[in-house]
């Protein structure tokens, strides 16, 4: 996980097309900047942060379920349920899958898990798009190899 530069998932694990459903991985770096000011003296995980590590994991699905041909814009959340703390040094589990997907939307259920024990969850609504351009789908391609993302995705399973 690198906080500063808001990428916040570690590694891809699975990534099923045919069940619609991902698993990522993802520690929580031991020191940042971030926990100094949230919260001075018990450092925690903001939540947003934690939204936005579902919104990766979901958003990666979306990429691959349309083998890499449109990306997931972060459009809204419904549901969000923040069950506990997050410290640093965790290590989150992340699944999601796909509820919808057409009409340039895409709708996910996401959650995260830490230990076994339930962090958050929440229904995570994209708009999607083909990529703008060359350098940046380039970009997002190379973010996905540093991820074990398959960039061969293959038609089932």
């Amino acid at each position: 996980m690198r906080l500063e530069y808001f990428q916040l998932i570690d590694r891809i694990l699975a990534l099923s097309v045919e069940d619609r459903t991902i698993r990522t991985e993802a520690k929580v770096p031991a020191a940042s900047t971030i926990f100094e000011g949230h919260f001075p003296g018990m450092p925690l995980m903001p939540g947003v942060l934690l939204l936005e590590a579902m919104a990766q994991t979901a958003g990666w699905l979306v990429i691959g379920l349309t083998r890499f041909e449109r990306m997931p814009f972060f459009i809204g959340a419904n549901g969000l349920k923040l069950r506990r703390f997050v410290s640093p040094g965790e290590t989150l589990a992340g699944e999601a899958s796909l509820v919808h997907e057409g009409s340039g939307f895409a709708v996910t259920k996401a959650r995260l898990t830490g230990g076994g024990k339930a962090v958050c969850e929440a229904e995570i609504r994209f708009r999607t798009a083909p990529f703008p351009n060359a350098e940046f789908r380039a970009h997002v391609e190379a973010w996905a190899r540093q991820l074990a993302f398959p960039l061969e995705v293959p038609a089932h399973g």
